[in-house]
């Protein structure tokens, strides 16, 4: 018998993608079976949200300044306005009769398998309970409604945003590989809750310590008939979020659990295809191996670093967050300044107090291998950026013989940034990307390389873990692209083992798990865009937020 770790390595290995053959997956999309874009909660009573028409002021570069923004009062209306920046409809998309939105959050193949919960106690306007965000219609089904509490639940002026991944969605179009994309999309919906909370002044935390079992329990995922025939959602995270900095210590599942399985609840959760021409077990087999129990992993301080690198975009927050798109087409011959380079790589290093990687609690695991194709004043070729200090010594010695590691000309000194490699890379990285040219076409494309072996003793639940990290990197470059005036995609299809060889990786020690890409984007003229809520005319009924409300 298999133990759970044994599991997880196996998924792992049986999912990569290879030169010879590719992960099993559907050999065709089957439009019969496409999952419905939206998941709702029949029966439930539906809380319609203001919308943010007029944005929030704060500047995007002060999101990354502690005290910058003001915290704004925890109402309906700045709720709403998190919830919409975070894992709202940023736009529809049309072609012809086909129309389908695109939203704050990005996910592999537009697919969405995450979705987004409040549980709420004592804010106005919302009653107390638990609530399904419907980004569609932009409200809340009020799924469970508590009883009067004689006790505070949660922490004064803050709430909780639970975390849920539908797997069939990426599954239907990915197969067995897309456990791996619903853990990289809980990356990207973490990160976006943080910037969401960052934009209102707001502080949010992933309570790293908590079940599984807990998430699911107050979430309410654990009540079978409340799900029937509809496919299941499987706990990712809860987040503390907070108007002021709150320890994680301060809130206890145990008392919102008891809260929750005597509130009264309602809805039943609409079924998103007619069938499944196939289900792909392995994925359940993973998501059970990679079951969370409570844990007590010591907190991780991150390191006081310089303040960030100047970044030229004068946009606030929710401009950028909401104009954020994954690019289709690069031009394949513009450049980015060295300076717009490194502001990125910058903003992917933890500082503390800074999103979004104060909303996690750990230590970085994750590194760039980079495919330097077009960036001023550097010279082409491969280079590594190591976003911790324990790891140098290590690649130094088990990487590649060949490589040079030569610190990148003109990089920051707070920076460990070396290139291994002088070439142009641009092949490469189009072969390592499954022969897509996305990769060799932007300015830089990447690999993310995670730290396997050692995040993976602490447990087989930490495998999500890697993988969410690499989400909240990919939404940090997604967002300082657009701030740079380009774009980013993230590219999920690559050949694992591919990377490792080029690298010289022996091992399972480190492991790559996700690639992104980044360049001057081409615009497809077929398609029009068309604004994301003007389908519920309610705009009108709901003014722009007043400044510091």
């Amino acid at each position: 018998m298999n133990t759970p770790l044994a599991t997880v390595l196996g998924y792992h290995e049986r999912t990569k993608h290879h030169f010879q053959r590719y992960a099993a997956g559907p050999h065709g999309l089957d439009w019969a079976t496409q999952p419905e874009a939206f998941r709702t909660f029949a029966g439930s009573p539906q809380l319609a949200l203001p919308l943010l028409a007029g944005g929030l002021p704060a500047r995007y570069t002060d999101l990354y300044q502690t005290g910058r923004i003001a915290p704004q009062a925890l109402t309906l209306a700045n709720i709403a306005a998190l919830l919409e920046l975070a894992f709202g409809l940023s736009a529809w998309k049309q072609f012809g009769d086909t129309r389908w939105a695109l939203r704050c959050n990005p996910s592999s193949g537009n697919l969405h398998p995450t979705e987004a919960y409040v549980v709420a106690q004592g804010c106005a306007g919302i009653a107390d309970g638990v609530h399904h965000y419907l980004s569609r219609d932009h409200v809340l089904e009020q799924r469970c409604a508590l009883e009067p509490a004689s006790e505070a639940l949660l922490p004064a002026v803050s709430f909780l945003l639970g975390l849920s991944s539908i797997h069939w969605r990426e599954a239907w179009k990915y197969g067995e590989r897309a456990y791996r994309y619903c853990q990289h999309d809980a990356g990207h919906a973490i990160a976006a809750a943080r910037y969401a909370a960052a934009a209102l002044g707001w502080q949010a935390q992933v309570l790293t310590g908590w079940s599984d079992a807990a998430v699911a329990g107050i979430l309410g995922l654990d009540r079978a008939a409340d799900f029937g025939a509809a496919e299941r959602e499987h706990p990712d995270v809860m987040l503390l979020v907070s108007v002021r900095s709150t320890p994680a210590a301060a809130i206890s599942p145990a008392p919102l659990l008891r809260a929750t399985a005597g509130g009264a609840w309602a809805g039943r959760a609409n079924v998103l295809s007619p069938h499944h021409a196939h289900d792909w077990p392995v994925i359940e087999e993973a998501a059970a191996a990679c079951n969370k129990p409570e844990t007590q992993v010591p907190a991780w301080q991150a390191p006081v670093l310089p303040e960030p690198l100047p970044c030229a975009s004068e946009a606030s927050g929710s401009e950028i967050i909401k104009q954020r798109r994954s690019a289709q087409e690069f031009d394949g011959v513009s450049s980015i300044s060295a300076a717009a380079f490194y502001r990125m790589l910058d903003m992917t290093l933890p500082r503390r107090g800074v999103p979004p990687w104060d909303a996690i609690d750990w230590a970085p695991r994750v590194h760039l291998a980079l495919f330097v194709h077009r960036v001023e004043g550097l010279v082409p070729g491969v280079y590594l950026f190591l976003r911790n200090d324990q790891v140098e010594a290590r690649m130094r010695a088990e990487l590649s013989a060949e490589f040079e590691w030569t610190r990148a000309e003109g990089s920051p000194e707070h920076f460990r940034l070396f290139r291994v490699m002088a070439a142009d890379a641009r092949q490469a990285a189009r072969a390592l990307s499954c022969h897509q040219d996305i990769a060799a076409d932007g300015a830089f494309s990447l690999g993310m390389l995670a730290e396997y072996e050692s995040a993976l003793a602490q447990g087989p639940w930490a495998y999500r873990q890697l993988f969410w990290e690499a989400g909240i990197l990919g939404q940090a470059l997604y967002l300082e692209a657009e701030a740079a005036g380009v774009r980013g995609t993230g590219i999920g299809c690559f050949f694992d083992d591919g990377v490792h060889d080029l690298l010289g990786i022996k091992g399972r020690w480190l492991q790559s798990l996700y690639h992104f890409t980044v360049g001057t984007p081409l615009a497809d003229t077929r398609l029009q865009t068309l604004p994301p809520y003007a389908h519920l005319q309610r705009a009108q009924l709901f003014p722009p937020l007043a400044k510091g409300c």
